[in-house]
């Protein structure tokens, strides 16, 4: 991920998904929201989720 995110790539947490694994946001994957999803969507012409 560190490397992912060293040449240019964005990792956004789901706060939802955050919150029910008790985990936190941290500066290289900061927690997202549905707008934030929704920008990403319109803009791209590919997405990868899991």
């Amino acid at each position: 991920m560190r490397n992912f995110v060293e040449k240019g790539g964005k990792i956004l947490a789901c706060g939802t998904c955050l919150r029910i694994r008790h985990l936190k946001d941290s500066e290289m994957c900061p927690v997202s929201t549905l707008r934030d999803m929704y920008e990403i969507v319109k803009k791209s012409d590919r997405m990868v989720t899991f």
